[in-house]
């Protein structure tokens, strides 16, 4: 690849597209970005901005991944620098333990499909848009950019889970998700702060609709809230986040759940909008927290278990020099932030009133031991990053 070529970036949800044109420049230069959102309802839209048009919206066919990707490509082959297209960076949210992106083959194909089992939310409809774009596009190249990448650095002790030994040689383990996000943060990090800050002891905060922590050290991830799926650690939007196995057995057995629809449970109806019984979206419940408890509740209980995770990284990193928080909540919500560093003076953490509530990058007070951050993430500039260190590392590109 060289300068004047495109890279298109796409990342597969449950039940959105997201997609950004990159132009090949000194630096990467961003076309478009946008998504189709709400797959599977009626109303699906697909929305979009560019230097000039900011968050333009059109409806859009959407009744599944499938028809949802016919109708975006459709509507890319109208827009001015797909035709020149080169490569297509793809998010993989599961990836075992491949350690790096890789150009996707049949035989990879072949293997994402033995593994869909781990996360039929994503993989699925992940490979469709792979083998989509292969049959509509077979001379540009993909690339598979993995999710769970940035945690195979994990020790030993941290991938393992407390079942029997059998489970983890089947590949039952702690894998850890949003490595795109934490990959760009660190990034940021070091450009921001120096080499020195990004290699100290370091927490991650991916607040979102899907939210994790990770500890990092020395550039290295060394734990992480997600595990063996994205429904494990700290609740989310829908998602419940880590939960007592007894809960699964008591539903299944005595509310006769089936497997897939204490599934659903868990990914669907759970977190805040189960907590809360009205909305997965955290702004709508800060909005609400005065007169509605359940809201209150549920925003509390996100916070507490956030504070929680860092409390817990802390003591594996031995000490805590910077905490980063990052994704919607992360970024936009600085009551969120605040509740959640409340009372953890003791590890060195106390954010600036001001600084927190402007949304500025750096929001700790002066002379705080830990420095700590407010970074916008960009997933799909990471994708685009990746795919050109393939491309420059690949002599067959």
């Amino acid at each position: 690849m060289r300068e004047g070529d495109y890279i298109l970036t796409i990342n597969g949800g449950s039940s959105s597209i997201k997609f950004s044109l990159y132009k090949i420049e000194e630096t990467l230069k961003n076309v478009f970005s946008g998504q189709v959102e709400d797959i599977g309802d009626k109303k699906a839209k697909l929305s979009f901005k560019n230097s000039t048009t900011q968050n333009k919206m059109i409806s859009i066919g959407a009744a599944d991944h499938s028809e949802a990707a016919h109708n975006l490509i459709d509507w890319l082959k109208k827009q001015e620098g797909f035709d020149s297209v080169k490569a297509v960076g793809h998010r993989i949210v599961h990836g075992l333990r491949h350690t790096k992106p890789e150009v996707i083959t049949p035989a990879l194909i072949k293997e994402l499909k033995m593994i869909s089992a781990y996360d039929p939310d994503h993989l699925p409809e992940e490979i469709r848009l792979i083998e989509l774009f292969g049959k509509l596009y077979p001379s540009v190249r993909q690339i598979a950019c993995f999710d769970t990448s940035f945690h195979t650095s994990l020790p030993a002790v941290a991938k393992m889970l407390s079942i029997p030994r059998s489970y983890y040689n089947r590949g039952i383990q702690r894998y850890g998700f949003h490595g795109l996000s934490y990959s760009y943060l660190m990034e940021e990090l070091e450009k921001l702060a120096g080499r020195d800050v990004a290699n100290g002891k370091i927490i991650l905060a991916h607040l979102g609709s899907g939210a994790s922590l990770a500890a990092v050290r020395d550039g290295k991830c060394i734990d992480t809230s997600m595990a063996f799926t994205p429904a494990s650690g700290l609740m989310m939007g829908t998602r419940s986040g880590d939960l007592d196995p007894g809960v699964a057995w008591y539903l299944m057995n005595n509310d006769k759940l089936s497997p897939k629809e204490f599934s659903h449970m868990i990914n669907q109806e759970s977190g805040l909008l189960g907590v809360s019984e009205s909305t997965s979206d955290m702004q709508d419940l800060m909005e609400k927290e005065d007169t509605d408890t359940r809201a209150a509740e549920a925003i509390e209980l996100f916070c507490y278990q956030a504070k929680k995770w860092i409390g817990s990284f802390a003591a594996a990193l031995s000490g805590l020099d910077t905490l980063v928080f990052s994704g919607g909540i992360g970024e936009h919500a600085p009551e969120v932030r605040n509740k959640i560093c409340d009372g953890l003076d003791f590890l060195g953490i106390r954010l600036d009133e001001v600084r927190n509530m402007r949304n500025e990058k750096v929001i700790s007070a002066e002379k705080c031991k830990v420095s700590v951050w407010a970074i916008p993430t960009n997933e799909e500039l990471m994708i685009a990053r990746l795919v050109c260190d393939v491309s420059n590392h690949d002599i067959s590109f």
